[in-house]
């Protein structure tokens, strides 16, 4: 593993994503509330994981996390495939499965590397992962390898020019006499794990330019209408004062385009 994927790999180790804001305890009930919080706060995960429509197909799911989209599929009787970079999330997939009583194939990966035949699986899932790994390039060459002829690949990756970008520039970069910082340096160093990447819709649409179809669109955010933290590094009184203030409406009827999630549906 190289130095990069290292770094990405260590902080993801110490807490898989939401589990220090949305698992109170690695149990039946906190997998259940954890879900809810989740899907309260992300409803559009629905419309990219299309759960009601999985039933007989094969699907892998890129970074698994806290497992709860895994349960989905799992729930909806996918024949199911999951990996993650990180020993921490395939225990609590597992282990989340096991209290549900449900199955799937789940491992250790590397989303650059998949070991898994070509035109394999009809779906590829990942939500908000591929953007932390090093070469993403490599990684969705890997999806559209794996995927049978019209399969179909359903992403989210952050998107560059969000509401949340604005604020980590502000915070990390104007307040302290750094105005030249680019938002690409404030992603890589202070939004999640180190060396976090988030694109343009030009960027993704190149990135994706070897599906035979992408649509892409960008939705607000929970962390760009303060409706939570701004990703789960990120706490303190300043944001808690904010979330009082922050002009939601205006937002909302402005600036649909600005959020942070950019859903990606490519078929091959």
């Amino acid at each position: 593993m190289n130095t990069d994927k290292q770094k990405v790999h260590d902080y993801w180790s110490k807490s898989s994503y939401g589990e220090d804001l949305y698992l109170s305890q690695a149990s039946k009930i906190g997998y259940i509330t954890q879900s809810e919080l989740r899907y309260g706060l992300e409803p559009y995960i629905f419309d990219s994981g299309r759960f009601d429509e999985a039933k007989g197909l094969r699907i892998l799911e890129i970074g698994v996390g806290l497992g709860a989209e895994h349960q989905k599929f799992s729930e909806a009787r996918a024949d199911l495939y999951g990996i993650d970079l990180t020993a921490r999330a395939v225990e609590h997939t597992r282990r989340r499965l096991m209290e549900f009583g449900l199955d799937s194939k789940i491992k250790i990966g590397d989303a650059e590397l998949l070991e898994f035949e070509d035109k394999f699986f009809n779906r590829v899932y990942s939500w908000g992962v591929l953007h932390h790994t090093p070469t993403i390039s490599k990684a969705i060459s890997e999806v559209l390898r794996v995927l049978k002829d019209e399969g179909l690949a359903s992403v989210m990756v952050y998107h560059k020019h969000s509401i949340v970008g604005l604020m980590l520039w502000v915070r990390y970069a104007l307040l302290t006499l750094r105005p030249w910082m680019t938002l690409e340096q404030i992603y890589s160093q202070y939004l999640e794990s180190p060396g976090t990447k988030a694109y343009s819709i030009g960027q993704a649409y190149k990135l994706f330019s070897d599906f035979r179809e992408v649509k892409i669109r960008v939705v607000l955010t929970h962390g760009d209408l303060l409706e939570s933290g701004a990703g789960q590094r990120h706490r303190g009184a300043l944001l808690s004062f904010a979330r009082y203030v922050w002009p939601r409406k205006l937002i909302r009827t402005f600036f649909p385009n600005a959020g942070l999630f950019m859903l990606i549906e490519a078929v091959k």
